[in-house]
């Protein structure tokens, strides 16, 4: 089951459904089936608590992963600062919808055993993005 909470912020344009078989579609070409996943919409205040928290991080970021796999079911809670996607968007010159359906991808894709902090991981990151998006 996926579910999508906000906490404030308000919810962002997605079509459930669709976007619901667009996740299941990417875990599946990684061998993976979606169990438990929750999207939580937040700003960045919330997600700079979060990550103070639970990683003991002192920044901002897009995405926050908290992966609760096990065996072949991706499950996971996923915090996305929507006020950090928004300034994303501006500098890489994509509208707000592209990242935001990035950024939903990036979580999965890290559930499905992908990184992106070690040497030449951020690139093929990108690349399992890319090939995500062109799914949508």
């Amino acid at each position: 089951m996926i579910t999508y909470n906000i906490d404030g912020v308000k919810m962002p344009k997605i079509k459930k459904r669709e976007n619901n078989a667009w996740i299941k579609a990417v875990a599946a070409s990684y061998g993976k089936k979606v169990g438990e996943i929750a999207y939580i919409f937040v700003n960045d205040e919330k997600i700079l608590e979060v990550n103070r928290e639970y990683l003991q991080h002192d920044y901002y970021t897009d995405i926050i992963t908290f992966d609760y796999c096990e065996d072949d079911i991706i499950s996971g809670d996923l915090f996305i600062s929507l006020d950090t996607v928004r300034t994303n968007a501006e500098q890489v010159g994509v509208t707000y919808e592209q990242e935001l359906y990035r950024v939903i991808i990036h979580g999965i894709l890290h559930l499905c055993g992908i990184n992106d902090k070690g040497p030449g991981e951020r690139e093929i990151m990108e690349a399992a993005e890319n090939r995500a998006l062109a799914m949508l």
